[in-house]
């Protein structure tokens, strides 16, 4: 490997990842060298996330907490420092969805979808800026948006609003903390073959249409993703700030 992607000594925190792009997220981190701390609400997938990174060989631990709470954040932070664990690295990548016309949707599942797509990025993403600022030490945020950070689509407007604060976010992020040499971008998924789409794969009027509409013909994979969150947590990306970098196979560059 070449030495400026090189994350040994790196501890990585990738909120959602026991499953699905966290994790692939968490593993490609792991494979370049970085010690990750995995996030997840149920115990039972946590256990089979880890099981698998340790049995690679990967320095990998877990806790389970809310993301949109800054209380338990704070709680997690606070063993972290106890322990003399620093994080150099945050990947928000923890994400639900919630599918319903907005003349039908409730405050509180706008609110729930915002408060665990966006403010948690923030709240996170504070929390451990406050430490590298302490620290001294610089650091790396990545925010995950999504195609919805550019575009729109029916049903899904609290989730397109919160991904479109992620890019604005991660910006204002850049613009206060770069000079304490922290890097804050953005990786906006396409559309990637995970569990949260299966239904959308499943759906062959949707399935043909990801196809027919993207450059590539064809869904992303979640190892796709890997290269570019090993770069934007390395070294090689140190003069990279505030830029959402799009993995969609073409998609946005067609509309």
């Amino acid at each position: 490997m070449n030495p400026i992607f090189d994350l040994t000594g790196k501890t990585a925190l990738i909120t959602g990842s026991t499953r699905g792009l966290g994790f692939a997220y968490a593993a490609g981190l792991a494979e370049a060298g970085a010690s990750v701390i995995l996030n997840g609400t149920r115990q039972a997938h946590m256990d089979t996330a880890l099981s698998e990174l340790q049995a690679r060989g990967h320095n990998a631990r877990g806790f389970i907490f809310d993301v949109a709470s800054e209380s338990e954040i704070d709680s997690v932070f606070a063993r972290l420092d106890a322990e003399n664990i620093h994080v150099d690295i945050v990947i928000n990548n923890a994400g639900i969805q919630f599918r319903k016309p907005m003349l039908e949707l409730a405050l509180s599942d706008w609110q729930r979808v915002l408060d665990v797509n966006l403010t948690s990025a923030f709240l996170v993403a504070r929390a451990a800026a406050k430490r590298m600022v302490a620290r001294n030490s610089g650091g790396k945020i990545i925010n995950i948006g999504s195609l919805t950070s550019e575009a729109a689509r029916p049903t899904v407007a609290p989730y397109t609003a919160a991904k479109g604060g992620i890019k604005l976010l991660t910006k204002s992020m850049a613009a206060e903390w770069a000079v304490h040499n922290i890097q804050s971008n953005g990786i906006g998924p396409g559309h990637i073959l995970t569990d949260m789409n299966a239904a959308l794969v499943d759906n062959a009027e949707f399935n043909q249409w990801v196809c027919n509409s993207n450059p590539s013909g064809r869904w992303g994979k979640p190892d796709e993703l890997i290269g570019t969150a090993v770069y934007l947590a390395s070294s090689a990306s140190n003069y990279v700030n505030g830029q959402m970098i799009y993995v969609d196979g073409g998609w946005l560059a067609t509309l």
